[in-house]
């Protein structure tokens, strides 16, 4: 490649998960750092991150559909740098496939990217998917972001091994951040403004550490010390394992206030033998049990989970059993998705590959269900007073967007300011939002 002029402005765009959201605002405070600008909004970009995700059904082809749209109203292409779980799992690949792609790293190793974006410059490409353990996390800037919410990774990595899932491959083994650095980490995001922080991992509930006084903890330790940073007013978690759900994080959801009434647990089908075939190691009973033992804690607590519909071999009647446990649970808000071959995962090769006109209709009617028992959640909320975090204005002057402590999209109109807390009367439901009313003195 050619030699070329130093970036001026970038752009990251991450698709996927939250955790993807996470590494994307990071390695943009590392190209900050260097003295790169984001580009404003409709500005062409000098530099342009994908972010992938590998989730995403047929997610490395429309990495390079991505790339092919990446041109500059003079026909000329931005540096262009790949990172995420598809650079990881692609990697010399994409830098065979897409010419114009300067940069290839993985998840693990994006700390590294201004060193690459040196060499980029000079016209050489590079590829890291090295996956040091956590190494990136001393090697990043400080904190700097300025929202009233924001995501905290704290555990990254899977050991689970579920048959169908890529990211054991991808992000690596389970490793937990040092407890003392997401101390420090979040009290940084709460002087800069966060009001609200989201603990991330693969299995953010397998998260260990020792606290300060060299104690073993898991994370509802790592929460109880999180909650008595002043200025912190909510903690969420997400994504968690059923299998590595201990009792005190169950207990924690009654005990601590500022751990929200909200609990993200897949499950991903409600046949045990689909389980099995999944490698899920849990069964829809055990399942069932725990979030019983939730309900006891925090009889208040919003449930969520992720379904995967069609697994190879799934009959009709284990179908069934997966739209029983829906009923059974009535979820306030779930994801639901077809399945879809990982290159590299076992399910990938399994028998009984199911047509893809099946898994449309069955997709359809659990989403029926699904979105019966959110809009039913949200019916049940009117009336209820609660806060709300504001996070935007709305579409309309006066009006303010946030979220409920059940994670729910709530939108009023009055006096507020971005960041406040603010106390409402949920007056009106609709399936993906609630109408609020902004009480009298209603600043928490």
């Amino acid at each position: 490649m050619k030699r070329q002029t130093p970036p001026q402005t970038y752009r990251v765009k991450s698709f996927g998960c939250q955790m993807n959201v996470y590494d994307g605002e990071r390695m943009g405070e590392l190209l900050s750092a260097r003295g790169i600008r984001p580009a404003a909004e409709g500005e062409e970009a000098d530099l342009v991150v994908l972010n992938t995700c590998h989730i995403r059904e047929k997610a490395a082809e429309k990495v390079y559909s991505d790339i092919g749209r990446l041109k500059k109203e003079d026909g000329s292409k931005p540096l262009i740098a790949v990172a995420g779980c598809v650079a990881q799992a692609e990697g010399e690949e994409i830098m065979a496939r897409a010419p114009a792609v300067s940069m290839v790293v993985g998840p693990q190793a994006y700390h590294r990217l201004p060193e690459m974006l040196d060499r980029a410059v000079k016209g050489e490409r590079a590829t890291d998917t090295d996956m040091p353990a956590i190494a990136k996390f001393d090697a990043l800037p400080q904190r700097k972001k300025r929202a009233p919410n924001a995501f905290l990774t704290v555990q990254e990595g899977c050991d689970k091994f579920c048959t169908y899932c890529v990211v054991p491959y991808t992000r690596g083994a389970e490793i937990s951040r040092p407890f003392s650095d997401l101390g420090e980490e979040a009290r940084r995001l709460v002087e800069a403004g966060a009001k609200e922080i989201t603990l991330l991992g693969q299995n953010v509930n397998a998260w260990s550490g020792e606290d300060d006084k060299g104690r073993a903890v898991g994370l509802s330790g790592l929460i109880c010390a999180l909650a008595e940073i002043d200025g912190l007013e909510r903690i969420r978690y997400t994504t968690s394992h059923p299998n590595d759900m201990e009792d005190d994080l169950i207990a924690a959801h009654g005990e601590v206030d500022k751990l929200m009434p909200y609990l993200h647990l897949p499950v991903q089908a409600g046949s045990d033998r689909v389980l099995k075939a999944m490698n899920r190691q849990h069964t829809a009973e055990s399942y069932l049990k725990l979030l019983e033992r939730f309900r006891a804690a925090r009889p208040d607590i919003a449930l969520s989970g992720d379904f995967i519909v069609g697994f190879p071999g799934e009959s009709e009647a284990e179908f069934e059993e997966t739209l029983s446990l829906v009923d059974e649970v009535r979820y306030a808000h779930a994801f639901s998705f077809k399945y879809s071959p990982r290159p590299g995962t076992p399910a990938a090769t399994m028998e009984n590959q199911l047509p893809r006109e099946v898994m449309d209709e069955r997709l359809q009617r659990l989403q029926a269900r699904l979105n019966r028992d959110q809009l039913a959640f949200n019916e049940a909320s009117v009336g209820q007073t609660c806060t709300v975090l504001v996070e935007r204005k709305g579409k309309h002057p006066g009006q303010w967007l946030g979220k409920s402590p059940w994670l729910q999209s709530v939108w009023f109109e009055g006096d507020a300011a971005i960041g406040d807390i603010v106390t409402v009367e949920l007056a009106e439901a609709g399936p993906n939002s609630m109408r609020g009313l902004l009480m009298e003195n209603a600043l928490a």
